[in-house]
């Protein structure tokens, strides 16, 4: 399965994948005014045996056929635990 992956300028390491590129007809418009501009990164093809940094492939492939885009949000950040 194809997809095309691109950045949010707005929202620090948010990330869109949808299945053809400059496609977003199956992204809630909502979803689109939250993320602004948008910066395409790359096409890629998503493999049984393909990995990606930070999502799972097969859950993006769920997605993008249930619903036609996959949002990477960024990692969540450690609760340092500070004593005094």
């Amino acid at each position: 399965m194809k997809c095309v992956i691109y950045k949010s300028l707005k929202k620090m390491d948010t990330y869109l994948y949808t299945e053809r590129e400059d496609d977003f007809s199956r992204v809630p418009e909502t979803l689109l005014k939250l993320l602004g501009q948008l910066q395409y990164v790359m096409n890629i093809e998503l493999t049984p045996e393909r990995s990606l940094a930070q999502a799972n492939p097969e859950e993006v492939r769920q997605q993008l056929q249930a619903q036609g885009y996959y949002l990477q949000l960024p990692p969540k950040e450690p609760v340092l635990n500070v004593r005094h």
